[in-house]
């Protein structure tokens, strides 16, 4: 509020700042402050009127000056401070009783401070009682019938006079007032509600969408590590296969056997992952993606390899012309399914990876029990010049082989030996 009691006018309803013509949002607002300020104006031009008679000036001058004091109620959404104090500058002469009230209203439900609401309302009640007190006595003086002893009686009705006429437009602004801040805050809480569900279905959709990616690198990795070993497996089989076939027909009989031993196992976890994927799919839209990660989850507890199964994997390699070493140090115990999964696909990873780019090359396998730990060493040489079966790689093995370590919140490394071979090394924690 400025110096001059204007306040930010509001459009009558929701205190909202005006935009439209003038200080009024709405026609219906102005209609309402028009109507008002010419029944003030009537009212004040007949009392401007009366009271030009009763002390001797032009009765048209006063209704004039009626006329403008009454139609300030005009500015009353802009300038209520200044309507009030026109109307307690004019209430000695008894004019604008409707400029008073509507005044007072206006000023009690606007946003101007209440000390200074409080200090205009104490001064136009001051001034109501004052007038109706000496109107009394001039009442009573002009009778005759007066007496000392009705003094108090005046001026106990002065005050409730007073009071009936600044109380209620006061307490009925202030109650608009209070409503209307009332309002105000429900709507921003309403808002801000509003906003935090977005937010809230914002993150929903991003977790929906993370989990569908982590998803498809789940199911990406276990496809990878069932077809990739065995079906490289498979390739350098098969190319042994036709390398002995007219040699020693024996071996190339044993080979292929081995071969569709191999390919059994790989359409057999093909199978099992597949039938994973439709089982999850007749689940229901919104619990599709948590189906699905606990179907993987009982794939791998349940279905998957397990450290016991590394010697079969050693003897696989081994009967594919690589020759591998495989050490267990520490005293074995059960580590948990899906950590021993974890080792198994990582060793199966690396041996895959020594037949697809070091063929002949030696390999060791070393796996480590320790008191809150597993680690597992794979280590192989470089190659021996024996010309590799072309494979394609897809450049994810040791990629996925860390995300599967790091899940688990252990460490993964791999890299070149200064010989020329490779190495890769993991450490999971057990518990």
């Amino acid at each position: 509020m400025s110096s001059t009691g204007a306040h930010v006018p509001d459009d009558g309803a929701g205190g909202r700042p005006a935009s439209g013509w003038w200080w009024w949002t709405r026609r219906r607002s102005f209609v309402l402050d028009a109507t008002l300020a010419a029944v003030s104006a009537l009212e004040c031009a007949f009392e401007g009127a009366t009271f030009a008679q009763k002390t001797g000036f032009p009765t048209s001058v006063g209704a004039l000056l009626g006329v403008v004091v009454g139609a300030v109620l005009l500015l009353r959404r802009r300038w209520p401070v200044a309507v009030v104090l026109v109307s307690i500058a004019v209430s000695p002469a008894q004019v604008g009783f409707a400029l008073s009230l509507v005044g007072l209203y206006t000023l009690a439900a606007s946003e101007v401070p209440r000390r200074i609401t409080a200090a205009l309302a104490g001064m136009n009640g001051f001034g109501t009682m004052l007038v109706a007190f000496l109107q009394f006595q001039d009442n009573l003086r002009d009778s005759d019938s007066g007496s000392s002893l009705t003094l108090p009686l005046i001026l106990v009705i002065s005050v409730l006079m007073a009071l009936g006429l600044t109380a209620p437009p006061v307490l009925l602004g202030l109650y608009v007032r209070a409503r209307r801040r009332l309002v105000e805050s429900l709507r921003e809480r309403a808002d801000g509600l509003e906003r935090e569900l977005e937010l809230l279905a914002e993150k929903a959709a991003e977790r929906a969408e993370r989990a569908r990616a982590e998803e498809r690198t789940r199911i990406a990795r276990d496809m990878h590590d069932v077809v990739a070993h065995r079906v490289s497996l498979m390739v350098v089989h098969a190319a042994a296969l036709k390398a002995v076939a007219l040699k020693d027909p024996a071996k190339a009989s044993a080979s292929a056997e081995l071969l569709g031993d191999m390919g059994r196992e790989a359409l057999t976890e093909l199978r099992q992952m597949l039938g994973v994927l439709r089982t999850a799919d007749t689940a229901p839209v919104p619990a599709a993606a948590a189906a699905r990660a606990l179907a993987f989850t009982e794939v791998g507890e349940e279905q998957g390899p397990c450290l016991e199964q590394l010697g079969e994997l050693v003897e696989q390699s081994q009967a594919a012309g690589m020759t591998v070493e495989l050490v267990v140090e520490g005293e074995a115990r059960d580590c948990g399914p899906r950590v021993e999964q974890t080792v198994y696909r990582v060793v199966q990873e690396a041996l895959t990876n020594v037949h697809k780019h070091a063929a002949g090359a030696k390999a060791h396998v070393r796996l480590v029990y320790r008191e809150v730990e597993i680690a597992v060493l794979v280590v192989n040489g470089p190659s021996d010049g024996t010309p590799a079966t072309p494979l394609p790689s897809g450049g994810h093995g040791l990629l996925g082989m860390k995300e599967r370590v790091t899940t688990h919140g252990g460490g993964f490394a791999a890299g070149p030996t200064p010989d020329g071979g490779f190495r890769v090394s993991a450490m999971l924690p057990l518990g």
